[in-house]
């Protein structure tokens, strides 16, 4: 059985986009080392598409994104196996944020511990009203580490800290309003927010898209000042194509 499933959408001259799901909805599609593996293998497979423009990451089933790690195989972890199964968790959420196109995750119920990294990892993130988010680890024996580091950036200090010290779930309404979700939708309309996004990426320059999507990891590790450098060499990275006078053209032709 596989447990992450990769399919793909032609949308024609506009490129493709991925859609990849994670395939163990008995057990709220929770990542075990294989499907962990699996994941990385997929990621790995589609980074060098070209005719690639987004990627959507979501769960099987109506339940779950990703319910966190699964417990039955962390329980008798010796040395080595916790990190085997934290670098792997690490490699996972790396996948995410290193893929050259945005990333959008699809959150149509639990997000849990590793899931919720996961989600953290993308770029833009919308979940449907009933969803669950939460950082448990604690509450199993085991601190949340990995990609939790990304969460202060994310949400702030604050509320990262509450939530990786106490495991407590917060719900949809409460990940919207400290900012981990950027939409909150209603089951019904959760394909209908992605294709919006997805038909805003379209609209744009695929290469400036990918541009920007490098510069964004570049302001993570950036002080203001220096991001503002490496944007100048980005901006001027966009000109060694012939997009920026083939799009601005078009623009202004529609204009008149």
């Amino acid at each position: 059985m596989s447990l992450i499933e990769l399919t793909f959408d032609d949308r024609g001259d506009k490129g493709r986009v991925a859609r990849v799901m994670f395939n163990n909805p008995e057990k709220r599609n929770a990542l075990g080392l294989e499907g962990k593996q699996q994941f990385i293998d997929v990621m790995a497979s589609i980074k060098h598409d070209g005719s690639l423009r987004a990627v959507v990451l979501t769960g099987a089933g109506d339940k779950s994104f990703v319910g966190g790690t699964n417990l039955a195989e962390m329980k008798d972890f010796d040395l080595d196996g916790a990190e085997a199964s934290s670098t792997k968790t690490h490699r996972v959420c790396d996948a995410v944020r290193q893929c050259p196109v945005p990333v959008i995750a699809r959150i149509n119920g639990y997000c849990f511990g590793s899931g919720f990294e996961i989600a953290a990892c993308a770029d833009m993130r919308v979940g449907v009203r009933g969803a669950k988010f939460g950082m448990p680890e604690v509450r199993f024996g085991i601190p949340s580490g990995m990609e939790a580091s990304a969460l202060p950036r994310l949400i702030g200090w604050g509320k990262a800290t509450e939530l990786v010290l106490t495991g407590d779930h917060i719900d949809a309404e409460e990940a919207h309003r400290i900012g981990f979700l950027e939409r909150l939708v209603d089951p019904a309309d959760l394909d209908d927010a992605v294709e919006r996004w997805v038909q805003s990426l379209l609209a744009c320059g695929p290469k400036a898209v990918r541009i920007q999507k490098r510069l964004i990891m570049d302001w993570d590790r950036m002080s203001v000042t220096d991001g503002a450098r490496a944007g100048i060499q980005a901006y001027v990275e966009a000109y060694r194509s012939d997009e920026p006078n083939r799009l601005m053209t078009a623009f202004l032709n529609r204009r008149r």
